[in-house]
Formats: C-alpha cells, sequence, structure tokens
C-alpha cells in the first residue's frame, strides 16, 4: 500500500470523526463556594497566585539585615538572615503543647528531652501579653522529611500559648550565625502583634 495512500485514509477518517454531532452536556450537580473560590487578582505575584498561605493571625517588623520571604502553608512569617543568607527564621502555629514543641526541637539537634522541672527552668521572653519559653541548641540539625542532618547548626526559638493555639519562633542556621543573630530574634519576638 501507497503511504500517501493510507496517511491521506488516515487524515479523512480524523476529518470526518471531527465533523460529528457532539453530544449535549448538561450540568446537574453543583458544590458551595469555598474560602478557595476567590476572585482572581490582577497582578498578583506566583507566589501569591499558587501559595496555600492562609492569612496570618500576626505581625512584625522585619529585623535589621533580614530578608522577608513569602508565607508558606506552614510558615505565617518567613525570614532569611545571617552572611551567607542560608539561617532561617520562621512564625508558625504547631500542635502539641509548649514542652512538646521544645522537645521535638532539641530532639532534632540529638539533644535529650526536658522534664518538668528542666522545662521550667528555660528562660522567659514576654510575648504576644504572654510569656514564651526561649529554647537554645547546637549541633547536628536533624530537621526531618528525609533531609540529611546538617552539623554545626544552632537553634534559638521561642514558644507561647497564642489564642488557644500554640504559637512558635523558630531561628535554625549554621550555629556562629544564630548566634549573632540573637539580637535579631529578640527584636522580632518583641514586634509581634496580631493583626488588626
Amino acid at each position: 500500500m501507497d503511504l500517501r495512500f493510507a496517511g491521506g485514509m488516515v487524515l479523512g477518517m480524523v476529518l470526518l470523526n471531527g465533523c460529528r454531532e457532539k453530544p449535549e452536556v448538561t450540568v446537574t450537580e453543583t458544590r458551595p463556594l469555598t474560602t478557595r473560590d476567590v476572585p482572581p487578582r490582577v497582578g498578583a505575584s506566583a507566589d501569591e497566585r499558587f501559595s496555600d498561605a492562609r492569612p496570618s493571625p500576626v505581625t512584625a517588623d522585619l529585623p535589621t539585615g533580614w530578608r522577608a520571604l513569602p508565607a508558606t502553608d506552614l510558615r505565617l512569617l518567613n525570614y532569611r538572615f545571617g552572611p551567607s543568607g542560608s539561617g532561617e527564621v520562621w512564625v508558625a502555629i504547631a500542635g502539641g503543647s509548649v514542652l512538646d514543641n521544645v522537645n521535638r526541637w532539641l530532639r532534632q539537634f540529638g539533644a535529650e528531652p526536658l522534664e518538668e522541672a528542666g522545662f521550667k527552668a528555660l528562660p522567659t521572653l514576654p510575648l504576644l501579653g504572654s510569656t514564651g519559653v526561649l529554647v537554645k541548641a547546637e549541633g547536628d540539625y536533624a530537621a526531618g522529611m528525609g533531609q540529611a542532618p546538617q552539623p554545626g547548626y544552632g537553634l534559638a526559638g521561642v514558644v507561647t500559648e497564642f489564642q488557644g493555639q500554640i504559637l512558635t519562633v523558630k531561628m535554625v542556621g549554621p550555629a556562629a550565625d544564630v548566634s549573632a543573630g540573637q539580637a535579631g530574634l529578640e527584636a522580632l519576638v518583641n514586634s509581634l502583634r496580631p493583626v488588626e
């Protein structure tokens, strides 16, 4: 069979198939609108259009030398800091209790979890009209989710109760950067306030 003839036959069949009358489609079901059904915002960035970030119940002033990043689904406020820019600070709402979160952070650095007495001995900082506990650690940081542990890292963070939930402010990065960034962390914590 001649290839041109075969090709012409196939093209003819495609064209004839395209001329058939299409069945009418009738929509018989609807769904209620959800919070995701919002009109598009003209001029929105890709982060604003495609992020699953929820509105943050808190806001803060940007510490000197830090860079603000877009919020994510898990990070209400998100920052980078330090000379290399590899240090991270984020504000999040977490599950569990204040002590649960303190111990989770300590375990990420291979430290022993605290009992009630050790927990009560932690330093505190005022945060959002409450008292937050200050947690510090250094060592190999195992963030989880399949990531390899990062040696020589540091942690400084504050955990408190806020509006019936657990609010965390977590700083991680190279230990020297975290140590040098303590003033920025305290400035962030002092400037945190509810969104009006």
